[in-house]
């Protein structure tokens, strides 16, 4: 009986200890300041190229970005605004690209031919008012012809009207941060307006949105097909299509006012660029300028997946908590664009507390993963509780005494 009333009064002073404890390693406000320090750190650093790249650009503005991490790694006056032309239509097609994934729209629906759809200029396949095309035959004049009148009336079947619409490109477009576009119409012709306008930057973060839709690259890569029957011939307007290794889209456009322009997109060794040219004076510029963006990122730069050491991050003990322990969530590492042959450089660096004070919230804050190039920190993750583990209360502590006792 002395021995069980030794052990009865330590469980007490253990349990009075634990409701005054401060912590053991890192007090609340330190476990604060390590998540703030992560989430301000978040994010791969800063690749973006200056103008001191050798590239032969002959354009009014360009930009180049690798579409996984967002960086720029070449830029040429890529916040200057500039009409787009049929470059416009990418917005269009990521509305379309939405709506199917979404279901709101399917590729099998039948849609019928409106009198304004089919008065449109331009590029177009000729759509009779009361002519009807499925959704899938419609984006393929869209992507591949560029047809104004098979674009325009996707937008009316997705929003009900051609005004309704450029609404939603508008609302889009703010929602992805181009803070520099503005859209009068779903098609980029630009004979009318003077305020359609957009930027280099500003269309690769849509062209970078709308290759997020994997099936979208199964138009966009087509070279010839038909519609009709046979009847009408639609021929790529992006010659990258067929010349260029690993391309993957995107979308050309060209009016007297825009030049010729285009967004490239293109895919080697799991890593996609995007390439956009505007206000070149001829198609030939147009596409090199692309190519040798394209060629010039694809000879430079590379995408390497860090992987964390699963052995090193352990259970955490819970000091004074109804569990002993508590496992950590291991987070799935990002790639990130390094400058190539620099993989022997990337290391992971895991920190992680030994134990915790009782009560461990879920998400809590136990560590965190940081993924270096060198001295460079290019990612930080935080290490989180799996799991909520209570503080251990008096009535809690003696059922844990007396089942110890009987084992």
């Amino acid at each position: 009986m002395k021995k069980i009333s030794a052990l009865l009064l330590s469980v007490v002073l253990a349990f009075s200890v634990c409701f005054y404890a401060n912590g053991i390693e890192m007090s609340v406000e330190e476990e604060k300041a390590l998540s703030t320090e992560i989430n301000e750190n978040s994010g791969t650093i800063d690749m973006t190229v200056s103008a001191e790249a050798q590239i032969d650009v002959k354009a009014k503005a360009a930009v180049l970005i690798e579409r996984s991490t967002g960086k720029v790694l070449y830029s040429l006056n890529e916040n200057e605004k500039l009409y787009p032309a049929s470059v416009t239509k990418i917005m269009t097609i990521l509305l379309v690209c939405e709506s199917i994934d979404s279901g709101k729209i399917k590729l099998t629906d039948t849609v019928t031919c409106s009198d304004n759809a089919s008065s449109k200029g331009g590029s177009q396949i000729w759509l009779e008012p009361g002519e009807t095309m499925t959704v899938d035959e419609l984006l393929k004049a869209t992507c591949v012809y560029s047809a104004n009148d098979a674009c325009t009336l996707l937008g009316e079947y997705v929003a009900g009207s051609e005004s309704a619409f450029n609404e939603m490109m508008n609302a889009r477009a703010a929602e992805l941060g181009m803070e520099n576009t503005h859209f009068d119409n779903c098609t980029g012709l630009d004979d009318t307006t003077t305020n359609h306008l957009t930027t280099a930057y500003d269309v690769a973060l849509m062209s970078r949105e709308l290759l997020g839709h994997s099936f979208i690259k199964d138009y966009t890569t087509i070279w010839m097909d038909s519609l009709r029957n046979g009847e009408t011939q639609l021929v790529n307007t992006n010659k990258l299509v067929r010349f260029y290794d690993g391309v993957t889209g995107l979308k050309t456009g060209t009016t007297e006012k825009a030049g010729c322009c285009v967004s490239a997109s293109a895919e080697r060794n799991g890593m996609e660029l995007i390439a956009v040219v505007m206000g070149s004076d001829n198609s030939n510029d147009r596409f090199n300028s692309a190519r040798n963006m394209l060629d010039w990122g694809f000879a430079n730069y590379e995408i390497y997946t860090p992987e964390a050491d699963a052995e090193s991050i352990f259970p955490v003990k819970v000091i004074h908590g109804k569990e002993e322990s508590v496992n950590v969530a291991v987070p799935k590492l990002s790639p990130v664009l390094i400058n190539k042959g620099q993989s022997g450089s990337i290391f992971v660096k895991c920190e992680l507390r030994s134990e915790a004070q009782a009560p461990v919230e879920e998400n809590q804050t136990l560590g965190k993963i940081q993924v270096y190039s060198g001295d460079t920190l290019l990612n930080e993750y935080e290490l989180k509780a799996e799991k909520k583990v209570e503080k251990l209360d008096f009535f809690s502590a003696m059922y844990k005494l007396f089942t110890s006792f009987s084992k």
